[in-house]
């Protein structure tokens, strides 16, 4: 066997066989009440000699003190580790008091009875709970409102209105725009674009003169003018047209066909009969009123013959602004 083993076993005191010791009072009773004979024939190993006995104790005593180590250092460890409990411990919540503050609900003292050694109950007042401070926030700033309700526009004078000094043609024109009155037997009056150009003129109380002639005729656009009839009763047009003039040139045999005129360009008021495409008479842009005759004719360039290049010229024209703003004008021509 390991010597080192040997050793651990000697000085167990539960592997090493008690030997019974003998018994003090039966020897003195035996020596007292015969005759013993003493003899050494006894093994020498049933005697327990006083070195062994010495031994025996100081090995029981070797034990006591191991053991009562093994016991101080299993305290000691249970008193480090604690008492097993398999709950978990309730979370603790840090709260940063930088923190915005929520709502909270106070915890209001209640009286809780402690045990004493007299029959009443001596009421003990917890320790109120205290809430941080809370910190105080800056309150936000409302947006202004938007309104989602629409406003209506609010009108903006975007024409005048000018009466002749007998008070019975008025018409509007646009804002910008001047009306420069003639001065002569009859009432006239020059309407002068934003530049100062010479755009429009209109009579009043005029007499009739004039001639015509043959003309083959192109309707651009027409349209009746609300509320003016001549002094018959008929009613007033707006037109943009054109009049070819036709006629047989000088000296060519009476029955030669005739030969037409570059286009001339017109922009007026006038009855509807006189305002008829195709071959016609070139008519006049003169209407009787119970005043007098009137007029109202647009000034082309009297230094641009014919006044669009192409017919196609003269409709582009007619998606102008300047176009719409003088044929507003004269569709605004009342009597009264």
């Amino acid at each position: 066997m390991d010597p080192i083993k040997n050793q651990i076993s000697a000085i167990d005191p539960l592997t090493i066989d008690p030997v019974a010791e003998p018994n003090g009072e039966e020897a003195l009773h035996k020596i007292l009440s015969g005759t013993t004979v003493f003899s050494d024939s006894r093994p020498i190993a049933a005697v327990t000699s006083l070195e062994q006995r010495r031994r025996r104790k100081a090995q029981i005593a070797g034990g006591l003190l191991l053991g009562a180590a093994a016991v101080t250092a299993g305290v000691l460890v249970a008193a480090n580790f604690g008492s097993v409990n398999s709950a978990p411990a309730p979370a603790v919540t840090v709260t940063s008091q930088e923190a915005t503050p929520t709502p909270s609900v106070s915890v209001t003292p209640t009286p809780t009875a402690t045990p004493s050694a007299t029959p009443t109950a001596t009421p003990t007042v917890a320790a109120p709970v205290t809430a941080p401070p809370p910190v105080p926030t800056v309150p936000a700033v409302a947006p202004t409102p938007v309104s989602t309700t629409t406003q209506p526009p609010v009108p903006m004078a975007t024409s005048q209105t000018f009466t002749f000094p007998d008070g019975h043609i008025s018409f509007t024109y646009p804002v910008g725009w001047t009306v420069r009155l003639e001065q002569g037997p009859s009432a006239g009056a020059t309407i002068l674009d934003g530049t100062g150009a010479e755009v429009a003129f209109m009579s009043s109380g005029f007499y009739g003169d004039g001639t015509g002639g043959p003309v083959t005729r192109t309707v651009y656009d027409r349209a009746v003018v609300p509320g003016l009839t001549d002094k018959s009763g008929n009613p007033v047009e707006f037109g943009f047209a054109a009049n070819q003039a036709r006629y047989v040139p000088y000296g060519a045999p009476a029955d030669s066909a005739p030969v037409l005129d570059p286009p001339s360009y017109f922009m007026d008021l006038r009855i509807a009969s006189e305002l008829q495409p195709g071959e016609t008479g070139s008519g006049s842009n003169q209407i009787l009123m119970p005043n007098g005759y009137m007029s109202a004719r647009v000034i082309f360039d009297i230094n641009k013959q014919p006044a669009f290049a192409t017919p196609e010229a003269a409709k582009a024209w007619m998606g102008s602004a300047q176009y719409g703003q003088l044929k507003s004008m004269l569709m605004s021509v009342s009597y009264k």
